[in-house]
């Protein structure tokens, strides 16, 4: 069973973090969700609690989509979903919609809509993991000093991190290096396929800030005509500990 974080009452909604995180990158926003809805946010396998998937199943994203859907049955969850993804969430999300058990998507800074995974977040990934595994007192000291956290954080997350707490910064970095499903998550990345079809209401948001992904992965030819396409100003790649009232707003009103 995976790891996750759950609150509130009502019609479930359920959020996927990125690549190297886990379920406490919603924190900021989950108190907020949890006031109109039941809240699920995973651990995806492979990442924070969780267990990677089992041996020989490669941890592809459509592979730890399948997953996600047992992982709802445990939980008794047999009808379509909503679902909200940041990151590989956001793509899991898409693919949920494109097997037919997400009611609704709303993706924040989806990868996969490109044709192979950016060099930019393989160079800022794996430079990160090494920096912290090598150096973790080090990278603790730094994530300690608010501007200093501004400036680390920027690419791979956002900014406004200098509003993330230190001990929030410092365990998502650790989380981030030592997660025993990055590699091999990310080596098997390609990109999302199949998604013209979806018939439900989808969400796309890449902020203004998001340094991470560059505009030539953002594309839109996997996917049907009727998506709805925001650019929030100020947001980066992960934006809840920079916008959470912003991130709940665009969470709720959905595709209204």
């Amino acid at each position: 069973m995976w790891n996750y974080l759950e609150k509130g009452a009502g019609e479930p909604l359920v959020l996927l973090h990125g690549i190297g995180m886990s379920s406490r990158a919603w924190l900021p926003v989950m108190d907020n969700l949890a006031k109109h809805r039941r809240v699920i946010a995973f651990d995806t396998a492979g990442f924070g609690a969780s267990p990677q998937l089992p041996e020989g199943k490669s941890p592809t994203t459509v592979n730890v989509t399948l997953e996600l859907q047992q992982q709802l049955a445990h939980l008794g969850i047999h009808e379509p979903v909503d679902i909200v993804g940041n990151s590989m969430g956001g793509w899991m999300a898409l693919e949920a919609a494109r097997l037919g058990f997400a009611k609704s998507v709303v993706a924040i800074s989806p990868a996969g809509l490109w044709l192979s995974p950016p060099k930019r977040a393989r160079y800022v990934f794996f430079n990160m993991r090494t920096i912290t595994r090598r150096y973790p007192k080090f990278v603790m000291w730094l994530l300690r000093k608010p501007l200093l956290r501004e400036i680390l954080m920027a690419i791979p997350m956002t900014t406004g991190c200098r509003n993330m707490p230190a001990e929030e910064a410092i365990a998502s970095a650790l989380n981030f290096a030592n997660a025993p499903g990055f590699i091999e998550t990310f080596e098997s990345a390609t990109r999302f396929e199949g998604g013209n079809e979806i018939d439900v209401p989808i969400t796309i948001a890449f902020g203004t800030h998001d340094f991470l992904i560059p505009f030539s992965s953002r594309l839109t030819e996997e996917l049907p005509d009727h998506v709805r396409w925001v650019e929030p100003k100020g947001w980066g790649h992960v934006p809840m500990w920079k916008d959470p009232k912003g991130v709940c707003s665009l969470i709720l009103s959905k595709n209204k």
